[in-house]
Order: C-alpha cells, then sequence, then structure tokens
C-alpha cells in the first residue's frame, strides 16, 4: 500500500491538476495528468479523449465548472489511490444537478497520474455512448395593451439573404451587388464583410435582412426564409415605453448564466425591464445515448415554460392617436385616468423605429439617432422640466387649504411687471395681460403670474413648502422605468424671488410630465391624488388627501371657466356637449432676465363632469408659434376622438 506521504501528496497533485484542467476547460493539458494505460484500456488516444471532452462540453454549452467535495484516500490492498469528487456546471438549460466521480489514482513513470475512463466525462459513460442535448425553446411572452392588443408580440417574417452561387461571377456579380445594395440600404462593402465570414460556402443562404414590412422583392441573388422575430405594431410610437430586444452579448451572459449565446433579451424599455417573466424557461434534455443499445440515460431535463403576457393600462389607439398629434414635435403626452391611476398613454417624440433595431440596424442610421440634436431616444414623459404655469394650480390649492387664499379676494395690480421691493433690483416679474383687480378665479382664466407671485410671498417659503409635501416632491412612484424625483428647488427656498417664480412654475421647480399628470389628479378627483400605474395587476398606494373636496372644486370652477370663458387662456379647448377643465402653461428657460429662452408649452386637461382621463402635453420651443396655444391645437382632436 502506498501511503507515504511522499506518495500521497504527489497523489493529490495528480487529482488537483486534473479537477482543475477540467474546470478551467483546458481539455489539452488532461493527457499529462491520466495514466497512458488507462487510455489504452478505455480504447482512447489522449487526443482521443480531449476531443471526447470539447465535443460533450461545446455541444451542452458547459460553463462555470465548480469542483467540490474532492478527496483522496489510501486504496487498501492495492499500490493505487482512490479519487472521488463531484462537478456542478451550467449548460444551455441551466443549472445541472451535482455529478459525483469516482476513480483511481496509479504510479506510472515516478509520477501519480488519474487512471481515466470515460465515465469521467459524465458518470456511466462508456466508448460507444454520446451525450446529445435536444431543446424545446419557450416563446417570448407578448406585452398587451388594457384590451388585449399586441405591443410587443412574437411574428413570422421575411428574411431577405444572399446565396453566393447566385450573385454570378465578375461584372455580373458587381452590378448583383449593387442592385442589392441599393435595394436594401445595405453598402455594397457590409454585404461583402458578410459574404467573406468564414462559415459562408458557395450554397450557404446568408442572412442580411430581417423585412418587418412590405413583401420580398424578386431579384438576381436575394432568397428569402421565413423566421419568427420579435415585432412591434406601434413601433415609434410606442418607442421608449415599449423598447425593444436584441441579441446577447458576452457581458449579458456574464451576467446571468442561464443565457446562451444567440438568445435574446430585452434591451430597453418594459421588454428590459420585465425581460425574465418575458423571457420564460426553455425547456428540454441532455442526455447519454447508446447507439447501439439505443439506451438513453436523464443527464438534466428541463419543462418549457413560455414566457408571461404582461398586460397594461396603456390604450393603444390613444398611444398612436397621441403620437400622431405630435408630428414630429419635440414633446410628450401623458394621459392617465384620474380616479384610480392608469396610465392611458406615454407618447414622446421624437421617436426611433422598434422594428429597425430588432432587424438590425446599420452604424450609418444608428448614428442618425445618436448624432440627433433633438435626442430621440430620450423618454419626454419621464423628464423633468419647469411646469410654467400649470404649476398655479398647486399654488392656488395650497393657498385655499393654508387660508392664505380666497376665491373672491382681489388683488390690486397696476401694469405688466412687478417686484416686492427695490432689493429685488432689476428683478421684476411679469405677465400678459394688463388687468387692475384681479382675484384667484381671474388669475387661473387670464393666467397671472404676479397674482400668484404675491400670493406665494403672503404665503410665506414655511407655509408654502409645506402645502407642497402633499403632493410627493423628493418622491419615487413605483414604475417600470427610470424617473427622478420632482423637486421644489435645489437647496430649498432661501430668497423671496425664489419663492415668487416659485408660485407661478418657475423658479427651481421641476417636475416630469407624470409627476405633473399626477400632482393635478385631485382637482379630477375630489382632492384625493392616485398613484400611477402601469400593470393591470399593479398594486398602488391608496390615493392621498392632498386637499379637501371643497379646494379642489373650487379650483376646477376655475379650471373650467379657463375653457368656457372667450379670454380664458384654453378657451380654444372647448368640446361641444363637455365641460372640460383646462389650464395651459408656458416655461422660459433663460440665463437671465431681459434674455430670451427656450420655450415651453403645457396643457392640463380633463372632463369635470367625467373624470375618466387627464392630459398633460407639453411641446418645447413654442416661442413665436402660438405658445401653449401650439398645444392645445394638437391636442384638440385627440380629445374629441375620446368621445366618439
Amino acid at each position: 500500500m502506498y501511503s507515504s506521504a511522499k506518495h500521497e501528496k504527489m497523489a493529490n497533485e495528480a487529482a488537483e491538476n486534473f479537477t482543475t484542467n477540467i474546470k478551467n476547460q483546458k481539455f489539452t493539458e488532461l493527457s499529462d495528468d491520466v495514466t497512458k494505460e488507462s487510455l489504452k484500456k478505455s480504447g482512447f488516444t489522449a487526443k482521443e479523449m480531449e476531443a471526447k471532452y470539447e465535443t460533450v462540453y461545446n455541444g451542452i454549452d458547459a460553463r462555470d465548472i465548480k469542483v467540490s467535495d474532492l478527496k483522496v484516500t489510501p486504496n487498501d490492498g492495492d499500490n493505487n489511490y482512490k479519487l472521488a469528487y463531484s462537478l456542478e456546471m451550467t449548460t444551455t438549460l441551466g443549472k445541472m444537478a451535482k455529478q459525483k466521480y469516482t476513480a483511481t489514482i496509479s504510479a506510472e513513470d515516478d509520477a501519480w497520474k488519474v487512471d481515466w475512463q470515460p465515465n469521467l466525462i459524465f458518470p456511466g459513460m462508456v466508448k460507444s455512448d454520446k451525450v446529445r442535448l435536444t431543446t424545446d425553446e419557450a416563446k417570448r411572452g407578448q406585452i398587451q395593451d388594457v384590451n388585449g392588443k399586441g405591443l410587443a408580440i412574437n411574428k413570422n417574417v421575411s428574411e431577405a439573404g444572399i446565396v453566393p452561387n447566385d450573385l454570378g461571377e465578375g461584372a455580373a456579380k458587381t452590378t448583383n451587388l449593387a442592385a442589392i445594395s441599393k435595394e436594401f440600404d445595405i453598402p455594397v462593402a457590409d454585404l461583402e464583410k458578410k459574404l467573406s465570414q468564414s462559415w459562408v460556402h458557395p450554397d450557404t443562404f446568408v442572412p442580411i435582412k430581417v423585412l418587418t414590412t412590405g413583401s420580398p422583392v424578386q431579384m438576381t441573388g436575394v432568397s428569402y426564409a421565413t423566421i419568427e422575430t420579435r415585432y412591434y405594431p406601434l413601433s415609434q410610437a410606442a418607442a421608449h415605453l415599449i423598447g425593444y430586444v436584441g441579441e446577447v452579448s458576452a457581458e449579458d451572459i456574464e451576467k446571468n448564466k442561464l443565457l446562451n449565446a444567440g438568445d435574446l433579451i430585452g434591451k430597453a424599455g418594459l421588454e428590459r425591464y420585465y425581460d425574465k417573466a418575458l423571457r420564460g424557461v426553455n425547456g428540454g434534455r441532455i442526455l447519454i445515448v447508446n447507439d447501439e443499445t439505443k439506451e438513453e440515460t436523464v443527464l438534466q431535463q428541463n419543462v418549457k415554460k413560455d414566457g408571461d403576457t404582461i398586460k397594461l393600462t396603456i390604450d393603444s389607439q390613444v398611444q398612436q392617436d397621441a403620437f400622431n398629434a405630435l408630428k414630429g414635435e419635440v414633446g410628450s403626452v401623458t394621459v392617465i385616468n384620474p380616479t384610480n391611476g392608469n396610465l392611458t398613454a406615454l407618447v414622446s417624440s421624437p421617436s426611433y423605429d422598434t422594428n429597425q433595431m430588432v432587424a438590425g440596424i446599420s452604424s450609418e442610421d444608428y448614428k442618425k439617432y445618436t448624432d440627433d440634436k433633438k435626442l430621440p431616444f430620450l423618454a419626454r414623459y419621464a423628464t423633468r422640466y419647469a411646469p410654467g404655469s400649470t404649476f398655479k394650480t398647486i399654488t392656488a390649492a395650497v393657498g385655499l387649504e393654508n387660508g392664505t387664499t380666497k376665491p373672491d379676494k382681489v388683488r390690486e395690480i397696476s401694469g405688466l411687471q412687478w417686484q416686492k421691493d427695490k432689493s429685488w433690483g432689476k428683478y421684476f416679474v411679469t405677465r400678459v395681460h394688463d388687468i387692475p383687480k384681479v382675484n384667484m378665479v381671474d388669475a387661473l382664466v387670464n393666467s397671472d403670474n404676479i397674482y400668484f407671485a404675491q400670493e406665494g410671498l403672503a404665503m410665506g417659503a414655511t407655509k408654502f413648502q409645506d402645502g407642497l409635501k402633499k403632493f410627493d416632491f423628493g418622491e419615487e412612484f413605483d414604475l417600470p422605468f427610470n424617473m427622478e424625483p420632482a423637486q421644489v428647488s435645489n437647496d430649498g427656498i432661501k430668497s423671496d424671488i425664489l419663492l415668487a417664480d416659485t408660485a407661478y412654475g418657475q423658479g427651481e421647480l421641476l417636475m416630469s410630465p407624470i409627476q405633473q399628470a399626477v400632482a393635478y389628479t385631485p382637482f379630477a378627483n375630489n382632492g384625493k391624488m392616485v398613484y400611477p400605474k402601469l400593470t393591470a395587476t399593479q398594486e398602488t398606494k391608496a390615493a392621498k388627501d392632498s386637499m379637501s373636496a371643497a379646494t379642489a372644486n373650487t379650483v376646477k370652477s376655475a379650471l373650467v371657466q379657463a375653457v368656457s370663458k372667450p379670454e380664458g387662456t384654453v378657451h380654444k379647448l372647448q368640446i361641444a356637449g363637455h365641460n372640460i377643465a383646462g389650464k395651459t402653461g408656458t416655461a422660459e428657460l433663460k440665463q437671465k432676465q431681459g434674455e430670451s429662452g427656450l420655450e415651453n408649452g403645457f396643457l392640463l386637461a380633463f372632463d369635470s363632469d367625467k373624470p375618466d382621463y387627464l392630459v398633460l402635453a407639453m411641446i418645447e420651443g413654442v416661442n413665436g408659434r402660438g405658445g401653449s396655444g401650439l398645444v392645445i391645437d394638437k391636442m384638440k382632436p385627440v380629445m374629441e376622438s375620446f368621445y366618439k
């Protein structure tokens, strides 16, 4: 019996070397770890053993291999040692159950090495056995709108490809490639690169483009195959929200061991956020198969589970109509049900083509998006802006709640500009209409900056900021995308000028269109602010009492008059037979007073009698184009469609 300390150390080193090379899949080094005699008895050469490991492990995509339970003990009565160890690994089907191995370690040529047999590839294997993988791929779940219409679906489409043999030779080949390049908008150099890949043979079908729309065009050198791909019926109209899928990267696989090369995963939007649920779990089996006896041994087995269907609160028709209404403007539209928080539409413009992203966007086309100064990848409904005059509704509510503001209290204001005193230097609050006597209703109907600046100063910073706490500034909403919390100021309201500016919707106020829409829901919901939700099954916090029903209805009445009165800033939003409540706002972005800056126009609107929708729309750069009136022009047809 070999039990000397020296021999035992050598046997342990042999075991460590062998299992480490298995772990690291350094199969070409295994021949140094095993006895020649054992290979001979097993009917393998060293090269054949290495190739067997390569074929089996690569075939099942074995990775993340871990060695455990390694133990070397003297083999009583024999001149060798017993070897025992376990292997765990991840395969195409996920994590495989721990496999236990036993072998012996013997002396050969003044060294100690493992006596190898095929059952050290997988327990129970013999030379004639093969390892086979069968897969049953899970279908990716759909993303649907509130009515069950698909927003992200699986669709059979045509894929164009080139068979090199069909291109011809010489000048004919050059002519055909040029024609294909023009038809599919792919540079000839890119086509040639695809055709020069190492796996391409003269009769190989080489995919060049997925066609999500249109019919296949018959031309020399081009063939078509039918494939299933991800398809987005609304494409640009819902791109920022739904997102798109793409092929996994090496980094993705490193982060998630269940992913395999060639898998499609969510790359942006809800496709990314809900990726795990949408992807489901692939089924399949890994078998040891003996071709002679037809005997099969199951090493790993998964039952396929198709991806879940994610049902949203979004109405695809409203989403499409709102996107069409913007007609390439830089802006956004948020539509929410102010009684339950259901988000009916989340639109951002300009946008990008999600189907193009899935089909394979060229570097030139992608660069057009990234270089576009209008930022087509930016989800503007979740981006913070100064809210402008729509925020005066909040100031009015806070003032009514703390007793500073009275609906019939009249402020006498002279001229179009005002300052508290000479300590403000050259700084003035300005307004559009020179109305000498103004009450709260007048101020909302005519959007009077000076009135609300004075009301804010009358409240004082403490009362004003305390009132704003009821609107969840600084809080995050439970939504499946990133959105910074709304803010009142950068570091507290510490000056009268900042207080005055904040009271009429400027200053350092920052709110996303979603946050604005949520903050305005109490006016349509008897003082209760609802929390937004995007999926049918989502549970949200209970509605919050942001103001009394009396306050909400007082402000709502003024907003109805802003639409119904001829002098109202929202008068042209009137819809026959309906009491629309509305408020426009223009937020000017400038470095200092006296300069002209970019103006963003806002529109807040809801049905005061049947409040099942609230619209918050925004268009950037409305200077000289009608101001916030442009937003009304764009949104009125959308709102009219709600009543058809």
